[in-house]
């Protein structure tokens, strides 16, 4: 991502505090990494191990970026947003949004902020409830399809019918 600010000083840039995401390693120990840094990750065989090699590799990371006069994102909870992107939709996705959103009683824009937030927020739910069932050994079968997917069955007779048959499969 591309800052329309000047550059500060190194010093700056290794006073930021980046969001650092541990997973643990199917081998042993943990992963971690710095996802505003391309490339910034690490692992140790304690959290108080990766925690430091992390910093370590945080620091390296913005420095050599810096002294190769490379752009050094900020951290998520830095960047400014404005509230607002463009869009461009088929004529007739624009239509069903706005029959839609009238049937609903709410404004286009209200009706697909709900739709965008239903999506970002149920995949996020689904990947934890999917990830905690995993570790007991189970599997879970959603009802409403990842966001975006097309093909699957509308109505919910049909998903049922469908995850009914797929649990046959799997006995």
């Amino acid at each position: 991502m591309r800052q329309d600010t000047e550059r500060k000083e190194l010093e700056y840039y290794l006073s930021l505090c980046y969001p650092v995401t541990v997973h643990p390693d199917p081998e042993s120990g943990f992963v971690a990494e710095i996802e505003e840094l391309p490339g910034c990750m690490t692992q140790a065989e304690t959290l108080d191990e990766v925690f430091k090699a992390i910093e370590d590799a945080r620091q390296l990371w913005i420095k050599t970026a810096y002294n190769e006069g490379q752009d050094i994102p900020l951290p998520r909870d830095m960047e400014k947003y404005q509230g607002k992107f463009l869009v461009r939709i088929p004529k007739s996705l624009h239509r069903a949004l706005t029959r839609a959103a009238k049937h609903e009683g709410v404004s286009l824009n209200q009706y697909v902020t709900s739709l965008l937030t239903s999506g970002v927020h149920g995949d996020a739910i689904a990947a934890q409830i999917n990830a905690i069932l995993t570790k007991m050994g189970r599997t879970i079968w959603f009802t409403l399809p990842p966001f975006g997917m097309k093909g699957l069955p509308r109505r919910h007779e049909e998903i049922i019918v469908m995850k009914r048959e797929q649990l046959a499969g799997k006995q």
